[in-house]
């Protein structure tokens, strides 16, 4: 079982009813050019996705914007817009955020999670005792590792591992765990 991050800002929960879940691809940075290129800081595990004719949706009020050329440049990408055609236009948006509709990502192989599935689940153990919330996932190298808050008390650290984490079911918003000694 394995999560991968979309990106580093996560939306926790649900949105109001009916509105679509943003997740945060990159952060744009300055012009480059003078053709309406801007520099963007890569944020999601997955920049090959990021192609011309894609629509992304920029800031918090999530401007749509279809890309017209992608391209790498060092470790960021150089993005234009079909909409953008010149380099004060598109200074206009420097440091704001690129999201992408969650609904647009592609889906993981089964037993694979994005991270903003996991946040927000109820964690249960296997005997059915509510334990409490995910409320981030901690990125350590080895495996993930969910921090739960319980209704009272302090947040503990529970790591995504097969023989702890024993079932996760998106669809009632739980997770099944059967945890070892010691961590709570």
């Amino acid at each position: 079982m394995t999560f991968s991050e979309p990106s580093s800002e996560q939306t926790t929960g649900l949105p109001p009813s009916g509105e679509p879940v943003f997740l945060v691809v990159g952060r744009l940075r300055r012009p480059h050019g003078v053709s309406g290129e801007i520099l963007m800081d890569v944020i999601t595990d997955f920049p090959e996705r990021m192609r011309s004719g894609m629509t992304v949706y920029v800031g918090k009020n999530h401007l749509p914007l279809q890309i017209r050329k992608c391209r790498p440049h060092d470790k960021n990408l150089l993005l234009a817009f079909k909409e953008i055609l010149d380099r004060d236009a598109v200074g206009a948006l420097r440091n704001e955020l690129l999201y992408v509709r969650a609904d647009d990502i592609p889906a993981l192989p089964e037993g694979d999670y994005y991270h903003h599935q996991i946040l927000g689940l109820r964690v249960y153990s296997e005997d059915g005792e509510f334990l409490g919330t995910v409320v981030d996932i901690l990125e350590t190298g080895a495996n993930d590792v969910c921090i739960v808050r319980p209704s009272e008390g302090s947040d503990f650290l529970m790591p995504v591992i097969d023989s702890i984490v024993l079932k996760i079911d998106l669809d009632q918003g739980e997770m099944r765990v059967r945890l070892l000694e010691g961590l709570r």
